[in-house]
């Protein structure tokens, strides 16, 4: 592609060479350098890409793109110089056109918030899916396009990947994609020039706060407030007290959403567009979830095999977003009483007497989220089996034993990714906070056979809940990723005792 048309979209000054220079490909990366490649020289926290420029000379790059003048005076004039104000934003609008913009042939949804994007984009997919659409998802838990998942290491990915990745989508088929729209995506300009149809606001509260994130919860709101300048229609969730400053300063339509109390509320003026009533807790055959009413743009009765009053909130997006799209009331409520989230309080459907829950949970606040969430359905014991990430903070380990020996009746300490670290030192940790709240614990190393012992072993209305893993297939040890997926271990598990090799041991 021409480099003039590259450039279509972006402010620059052409120190040297000519813009109808060929390039064949966009990198920031100096170690991806090719023969006729652009190389975009970013600024980060860690390191300043402009000293990579003499990588980019011996590799036969055609052109340079640099913030600073003084740069261009050690390349060569055969090639081309272009000079930008913010390489980032650059790199996000000239990775737009070279792959056509592909965000402009889908219909894009993007999540901003604190908590609840990614089960809530999945739940968007899967109900979009039900209805017969093909949708891309990037988040989190990695890229998914078609039945192609790909790990991501972003939840947010660079601007190139990103338009990389749509293109991927349009020529697979999709329709629609759905990603969550971080505060550092936002902040670092990776979403920059993208206008999405929809653009959702779950909730806000600190988190991200630091050195290499947001210096203030201030410029966190800023950086979030920033989805709303780039989208079509805005929806926010009304009973979130930032909801409003979020808003501040948007350039969209707006609609709302909100759980009704006693009085009638209002979101910048305006009626709520979709309210949940009569909230009430599912509790059958080894399920959990929340059955509510919904009145506004759709008056009907909704349910989610999703456990938690968050689920609620996370369902009025799925609905209001789906409603907005143009799916029909009912393909949304079949969607909805279906739809599972993988690692984010998921049921596995293992007996009708006790519940089995896999959780991504492996931090205090987490951790208490979702263990607050299930004892609101009263289980007969709350049994949580976890462990602890080696090369990592201890402070976490310790709140991680505080909360759970303070809030379930029995511990089951195991084998998370130990990394480089022992199993039994982490867990020795972990100890030091259980010590603090008299948890009652017991240690089996092996993952596999901790989930084994809970389940063998299970009273009727116990609820088991398999905490830090979630979507994960692995665990790390020493350097080396081992496949594990504990919904695989859990069917072994249930065959093994069919087969009478297992039997209860208390």
């Amino acid at each position: 592609m021409k480099l003039s048309k590259i450039c279509e979209k972006i402010k620059y000054e052409c120190l040297q060479g000519s813009m109808d220079a060929e390039v064949r490909d966009i990198i920031y990366d100096s170690r991806k350098i090719a023969k006729e490649t652009m190389f975009v020289c970013m600024v980060g926290a860690v390191t300043d890409g402009h000293k990579y420029i003499p990588d980019a000379v011996e590799k036969g790059a055609s052109v340079i793109v640099v913030e600073r003048d003084e740069e261009a005076a050690q390349i060569p004039d055969t090639i081309t110089v272009l000079k930008v104000e913010s390489a980032r934003y650059a790199l996000a609008l000239m990775s737009a056109a070279l792959f056509d913009y592909p965000a402009e042939k889908l219909i894009t949804i993007g999540l901003t918030g604190t908590k609840g994007k990614t089960t809530t984009t999945y739940m968007i997919k899967n109900v979009l899916e039900a209805a017969g659409k093909k949708v891309g998802l990037i988040g989190t838990i990695g890229v998914m396009i078609g039945d192609e998942k790909i790990p991501s290491k972003n939840t947010t990915p660079e601007s190139y990947e990103l338009h990389r990745m749509f293109a991927s989508m349009v020529e697979a088929g999709c329709e629609y994609a759905v990603m969550e729209v971080s505060s550092q995506g936002l902040k670092m300009d990776r979403t920059a020039g993208i206008m999405f149809d929809y653009g959702v606001f779950t909730n806000l509260s600190p988190d991200h706060i630091g050195p290499n994130e947001h210096a203030s919860f201030e410029e966190y709101l800023e950086c979030k407030s920033m989805l709303f300048r780039q989208c079509k229609i805005g929806i926010l969730n009304a009973d979130d007290e930032h909801s409003e400053a979020v808003a501040a300063n948007h350039t969209c339509e707006i609609h709302s959403f909100g759980v009704e109390d006693n009085n009638e509320k209002t979101f910048l003026g305006k009626p709520l567009d979709l309210v949940a009533a009569d909230l009430g807790f599912i509790k059958e055959n080894g399920k959990l979830g929340m059955h509510f009413h919904v009145k506004g743009c759709m008056d009907c009765e909704a349910r989610v095999h999703i456990p938690g009053r968050f689920s609620v909130y996370n369902s009025l997006v799925t609905m209001l977003v789906c409603h907005l799209a143009g799916i029909s009331d009912q393909a949304i409520l079949d969607g909805l009483n279906k739809v599972q989230v993988k690692g984010r309080v998921e049921m596995l459907p293992v007996s009708k007497d006790y519940y089995l829950i896999i959780d991504y949970a492996h931090n205090e606040v987490s951790t208490r989220s979702v263990l607050t969430t299930l004892m609101e359905y009263h289980p007969k014991r709350l049994i949580c089996v976890y462990g602890g990430g080696g090369n990592r903070s201890k402070l976490r380990r310790y709140d991680m034993g505080e909360v759970t020996g303070e809030m379930a009746d029995l511990c089951v300490l195991t084998c998370d990714n130990p990394r480089d670290e022992e199993i039994r030192d982490i867990n020795n940790d972990i100890k030091v906070g259980l010590a603090k709240s008299n948890g009652k614990y017991i240690e089996i190393d092996d993952r596999k056979e901790a989930i084994a012992y809970c389940m063998v072993n299970a009273q009727p209305g116990d609820m088991i809940v398999l905490l830090g893993k979630g979507h994960e297939d692995y665990q790390e040890i020493r350097g080396v990723k081992y496949h594990f997926d504990e919904r695989e271990a859990v069917a072994e598990i249930l065959e093994e005792i069919k087969e009478g090799k297992r039997v209860r041991t208390v």
